[in-house]
């Protein structure tokens, strides 16, 4: 069996001895049967892949190279030591950079029966990425994530090789911008087949799919399976919705998009534990990084509001597309009790209804709030911004919020969007306890309230805007614990995690058998005599 061995200029970064070092023992490890200290290493590895990672993605730093072979065996022996292992008889080849085990090179096994473990290449940053999914100008939370995502990766990593495959829904088209290379009509299967050729034909070295079931062709979107099983790069899923009780079509298409990424990258911590427990899916291959903020200042709501004629009021704020989960009636319900004790009162709801909603039965849920509204006598606190808003009016919409509310209806809600932006401009937030909010907003970084439960929200609201100091102190928590979810910190993460995937596709460490091969062979001329 022929032994691939790799140049001395490959490890060009002295960050990465310790990732290598770590799967080469393991691999030796593994290869003698010690399976639990080839558990222990590989997940060592990992962390050292994890923490050299981000160090290394800033582009600005320069490499230090390494001189000679040496500083890659002592490596191993710190590492071997670190982890309580004995030190291995054991030395590397300076000629093939292998690992070569001297009682290996006995004339008993033969010249070429040495055995060899081949060093992994260091997986080096992938220069041609696209990403898979919907993508602005199209009105959706997935779209506008998408176009986040690879701005950030385009500030920090140059725009030169990023591209998109944009979903379109039904016959709609968009004037999108220069980085969208290919568009996929969702229901038509071919479309998908036709995607892969393109994505495999550009020589892309890695694909970053966005997954929502919504958004792909067929039965709980599995048309996008004909797209993945085509590619021959690696991929990498991030998952905006993990449910935990999906039917049999999910199921599969979930199960089938798991088996064939790399890596997968989900938004909380509770979407990782369904993953593992709902999909058996191994916690070494999911990567939790959380939904991008943009980096906004913590400033006094009263400086934005001028501009929504909201001077000298509370201002409570809810914005997003509009759409029947989203609860919004139960905030207009509370505001004839929020109003009676805070008279200066206002409730905005910013954003356009959601297009498959506007498609399907046009504004009649919009129409229903602004009949409900008149009905309770509060049209006049009830304000809509019926429009798609643009970053920088968001910034200012959010602003001026004294009190975010995500009254959403559904528990099994992975990700809000809406409630990672409100906590990064240091929002007091109020929401029902959905997935995602029972976690960003835990240890008093804002409020939860029971579902469809206006009493609750009106109670809530007015505990707030009572207490200037514990709202400010609420404020400060959310706008601190945010800070890692900036884009720029995201970008880098999502970077880190593609590394990881490349280096998956060259791994694990092949290891040459003839060894055990030959040693089997020689036990049975003995045996035979």
């Amino acid at each position: 069996m022929m032994v691939n061995t790799m140049p001395q200029s490959n490890y060009d970064n002295a960050a990465d001895l310790p990732i290598h070092a770590a799967h080469t023992v393991a691999a030796a490890a593994h290869h003698r049967g010690d399976h639990e200290a080839a558990e222990e290493l590989s997940s060592k590895a990992q962390d050292y892949s994890t923490a050299a990672a981000e160090k290394s993605l800033e582009p600005a730093k320069q490499s230090t190279p390494l001189s000679g072979h040496n500083s890659f065996s002592n490596a191993i022996l710190q590492l071997r030591e670190t982890c309580g292992m004995a030190p291995s008889n054991t030395f590397l080849d300076s000629q093939s950079n292998r690992l070569i085990s001297p009682e290996a090179r006995h004339r008993i096994f033969g010249v070429d029966s040495a055995s060899s473990l081949q060093l992994a290449p260091r997986p080096l940053r992938p220069v041609r990425i696209a990403v898979i999914g919907n993508h602005l100008p199209r009105q959706c939370g997935i779209a506008t994530f998408t176009a986040d995502l690879c701005n950030a990766i385009e500030s920090e990593y140059g725009a030169a090789q990023l591209s998109v495959v944009a979903i379109n829904d039904g016959q709609s088209s968009y004037s999108y911008p220069e980085r969208v290379r290919f568009e996929i009509r969702e229901d038509d299967i071919e479309s998908y087949r036709s995607a892969a050729d393109f994505l495999n034909s550009r020589n892309v070295d890695l694909v970053c799919l966005q997954h929502e079931y919504g958004i792909f062709g067929g039965k709980s979107g599995n048309y996008i399976l004909e797209l993945l099983k085509q590619l021959k790069m690696p991929v990498v899923t991030t998952l905006h919705t993990v449910l935990r009780e999906p039917n049999l079509d999910q199921r599969v298409v979930m199960h089938k998009i798991c088996a064939r990424s790399e890596r997968l990258i989900v938004m909380s911590q509770y979407s990782s534990r369904v993953l593992q427990e709902v999909f058996k899916v191994p916690a070494n291959k999911i990567e939790l990084i959380p939904h991008g903020i943009p980096d906004l200042p913590f400033e006094q709501p009263d400086a934005y509001k001028q501009a929504f004629s909201c001077q000298g009021k509370s201002v409570l704020l809810t914005f997003g597309l509009l759409s029947p989960n989203k609860g919004f009636e139960s905030v207009i319900q509370a505001m004839p009790s929020i109003l009676a004790s805070r008279r200066n009162a206002v409730y905005m709801i910013a954003g356009a209804t959601h297009p498959h909603i506007r498609a399907r039965e046009g504004d009649r849920y919009r129409l229903e709030l602004q009949a409900l509204a008149k009905k309770l006598g509060v049209e006049q606190q009830v304000l809509f911004v019926n429009r798609f808003v643009n970053p920088r009016e968001m910034a200012s919409l959010v602003g001026s919020a004294d009190i975010y509310i995500t009254p959403y209806c559904h528990e099994a809600q992975a990700v809000s969007g809406t409630l990672a932006y409100a906590m990064g401009a240091g929002k007091a937030i109020i929401s029902t306890p959905y997935w995602h909010a029972a976690e960003l907003l835990d240890q008093g970084r804002g409020v939860l309230v029971p579902f469809e439960n206006p009493a609750a929200i009106a109670a809530a609201t007015i505990a707030l805007l009572s207490d200037d100091e514990a709202r400010q102190a609420m404020r400060e928590r959310a706008y601190l614990y945010a800070r890692p979810m900036i884009w720029k910190r995201v970008a880098q993460s999502y970077m880190a995690a593609f590394l990881r995937a490349r280096a998956y596709r060259v791994e694990p460490v092949h290891i040459r058998v003839a060894v055990q091969a030959s040693a089997r062979n020689t036990e049975q001329r003995v045996a035979n005599g």
